[in-house]
């Protein structure tokens, strides 16, 4: 269900649908530790600013941070509702949340609390697996919705704006359900994907 480099570019972590997190050596592809979660993994993130930690989202509601250092589970967060996504800011600090709630909850990761809550009243996640994404810079964060638009905030909780894209000539906007958005990390776009089978990239116009 995800995947992502842990520490240096030889090992990968991923999540995974039967319960459980694995830790991957590409050097000898093989599976080098695997943590049973429990539930479902949704999404992961990992960072070194915490101690070499993993956080991972679960079917369960649950965010889980788990110590590489150490076999066993570090400490545990239950949500209103179960975990589509996670993305760390790029100065790891800062942590979002996106839950079935249909809400993207944001967390201090030093002071371990949520800080601020995003929501509008026609926003809906799309699927179990939505995708929500933090800017280059920290100070935004996008997901996509279930109406076929993205949405975006900034990091005090404001609704910015909602993106569509535009009907004349090709028709580049979605028409169904947006399931995942990823920032662009040298210049400011959005690339988004959907149930309609497209890949549209957003930017300043």
């Amino acid at each position: 269900m995800a995947a992502k480099y842990l520490q240096e570019p030889v090992k990968v972590v991923t999540g995974s649908h039967d319960r459980t997190l694995k830790i991957w050596d590409l050097r000898s592809i093989a599976c080098i530790e695997t943590k049973f979660a429990g539930s479902s993994c949704n999404d992961l993130v990992t960072t070194d600013s915490l101690g070499s930690t993993i956080i991972s989202g679960h079917y369960d509601k649950k965010i889980r941070f788990w110590d590489i250092r150490t076999e066993k589970l570090a400490d545990d967060i239950l949500m209103p509702a179960r975990i589509t996504s996670l993305d760390l800011s790029k100065d790891f600090n800062y942590l979002i949340c996106s839950i079935r709630d249909d809400t993207i909850q944001l967390f201090d990761l030093r002071k371990n609390q949520v800080i601020t809550t995003f929501s509008h009243e026609n926003f809906k996640l799309s699927c179990d697996l939505a995708r929500a994404s933090f800017n280059s810079g920290g100070t935004k964060i996008a997901c996509g919705s279930a109406d076929g638009l993205i949405y975006i905030w900034n990091i005090s909780g404001h609704l910015e704006a909602t993106l569509k894209g535009h009907t004349s000539g090709y028709g580049f906007f979605h028409s169904t359900a947006v399931n995942a958005v990823s920032w662009s990390t040298n210049f400011n776009a959005i690339a988004s994907v959907g149930k309609g089978k497209k890949c549209i990239i957003y930017t300043e116009s």
